[in-house]
């Protein structure tokens, strides 16, 4: 790979200093190095620069300095060629660097308007704010990004790319020139992407140079115009995408050639469809989003379910776990019917559910990784006397160990632990208990490559050992290299069922969108 900055597509040479460049930076939070020596240049504006590494490779970390949030222990940033110390987010947003993060930070209540010029709304000479003013700029932002949406609505009935556009078009009203996307895409659907992309092709063309962090491939190879491998705290590969492929980031990522060539599941493991169902589910109907929906998952398989935003997939999980109630069906587990009216009998049933936003609903981010592990199964019994507190610890560290979660100890907190270790904390908490059935809805949302590997090598394992998994993804590609049979849902209906070894992604996506 190369350290020259390179120039992004359809431009000359750079030309004087960089836009923007990181050099030698290192950052530590106690006893652990967060960044080594990382570096990173944008040599002008009007560059997309990707920004991928496995989780814990100090990607956030990065982030947090760029936009003024963390102080470096050591290195230096230049904007301009000049040497600058940024204290806080307003002193970075003063030399033109802007973040919007995985997480919306909008007023739902207040009007678009309102968000974009949060605390800085035009006044009237006098007294009162010029709302016609106000009005017209912020219309004229969302315009430059390709949306047209009335600037007097709440931001909150806005679907979410235009919130993510919102934000954006807050960035651009404090004339950002360096603007960062963490996660853009995470929770949003194909067509969202591509309104997304549409507007950072226009901010690109506006000159604005892009930092985007993503861990869909797909999307940064079709997308960005060079890119930064970050590693254990270390730049280890930066320079044109046109340099890199799928296998070459992969091997950057987890430092390790062919890593993108190993299986997923191991040789000769084949589901056992002739053993009666652990979970059998009959004509599942959910009011008006879920109709009539049949599906078994034997011991040891793992059934996908595919589908469009809208499809059924998420309300067949929550309505099976018991988080929405059924209109009608029938579900059993292990031949046994029973009757799903909350999670806490579905729970009793041998049912886990790993919902798919951990930050909301699968975690306590400021309790410890211990107690987060634990808290289903003290669910079910009375407060641990001392002698058997060593016992839990020993649990605790035998999971942490099983599940390979990087952590300073069992007491650090979650939300001091990278996206990927925090969704292994979250499926550990439901593998502990041992349930026979286990719905994983998203479960590698939000992680990087190498974490993604992880994860599907610990639910085959949970397979292999007898659990039933039931696994909805809105990536066709995880579905096929995790799942031994794909159930794909169409308006709340089952379109098909197909084994996973004769279904392609073309084959679902067209199943999914009603061509078959």
């Amino acid at each position: 790979m190369t350290t020259t900055a390179p120039a992004n597509r359809g431009t000359g040479e750079p030309v004087g200093a960089p836009l923007l460049e990181l050099h030698d930076v290192s950052k530590r939070f106690g006893g652990v190095r967060a960044l080594r020596s990382a570096r990173m240049t944008i040599a002008r504006g009007g560059v997309v620069h990707g920004l991928m590494g496995a989780n814990g490779s100090g990607k956030s970390t990065l982030l947090g300095i760029l936009s003024g949030q963390l102080r470096p222990d050591s290195g230096s940033l230049t904007v301009d060629g000049e040497h600058v110390t940024l204290t806080g987010t307003r002193d970075a947003l003063a030399h033109g660097i802007a973040m919007v993060s995985q997480e919306t930070a909008l007023a739902p209540s207040l009007s678009i308007a309102e968000n974009v010029f949060l605390g800085r709304l035009s006044a009237r000479r006098g007294t009162g704010i010029d709302w016609t003013t106000t009005n017209e700029r912020a219309a004229g932002l969302l315009a430059g990004l390709g949306v047209h949406e009335d600037p007097r609505g709440p931001v909150g009935a806005l679907p979410p790319d235009r919130q993510q556009l919102v934000e954006i078009a807050r960035a651009i009203s404090q004339d950002a020139r360096i603007l960062i996307l963490d996660e853009p895409t995470s929770s949003l659907d194909e067509d969202e992407v591509h309104t997304l992309f549409s507007a950072v092709d226009r901010l690109r063309g506006r000159g604005v140079a892009i930092v985007f962090v993503s861990h869909r491939m797909d999307e940064l190879l079709r997308l960005v115009d060079e890119l930064t491998i970050l590693r254990n705290g270390d730049t280890v590969a930066e320079g044109p995408i046109g340099e890199f492929d799928a296998h070459r980031i992969v091997d950057a990522m987890v430092g390790r050639a062919g890593a993108w060539t190993e299986p997923v599941r191991p040789s000769g493991t084949s589901p056992a469809p002739s053993r009666a169902p652990a979970l059998r589910v009959r004509g599942l109907r959910v009011g008006d989003r879920v109709h009539g929906v049949d599906v078994d998952v034997a011991p040891g398989q793992i059934v996908g379910l595919a589908g469009i935003v809208g499809s059924g997939r998420h309300m067949t999980l929550e309505a099976i776990f018991g988080r929405v109630p059924m209109t009608a069906g029938e579900i059993a587990v292990d031949g046994t019917p029973i009757r799903v009216t909350s999670p806490i009998t579905a729970i009793g049933a041998g049912i886990a559910y790993l919902p798919p936003d951990r930050k909301t609903d699968g975690l306590v981010l400021q309790q410890s990784v211990s107690h987060n592990l634990t808290a289903v199964i003290n669910r079910r019994r009375r407060r641990l006397a001392p002698p058997h507190l060593a016992r839990e610890r020993a649990l605790v560290e035998q999971w942490m160990r099983a599940v390979s979660i990087v952590a300073a100890s069992p007491d650090a907190p979650v939300n001091t632990l990278s996206g990927g270790n925090q969704q292994k904390v979250a499926l550990a908490r439901w593998l502990v208990t041992e349930p026979r059935v286990f719905l994983l809805d998203e479960p590698t949302r939000g992680v990087d490559v190498a974490a993604k590997e992880d994860i599907h090598r610990l639910l085959r394992s949970a397979a292999d050992r007898g659990m039933a998994l039931l696994v909805s993804s809105s990536e066709p590609d995880e579905l096929l290299r995790l799942c031994d049979v794909i159930v794909v849902l169409r308006s709340g209906r089952v379109a098909a069922a197909v084994p996973a070894s004769e279904a392609t992604e073309a084959s679902i996506a067209h199943i999914a969108g009603g061509h078959q």
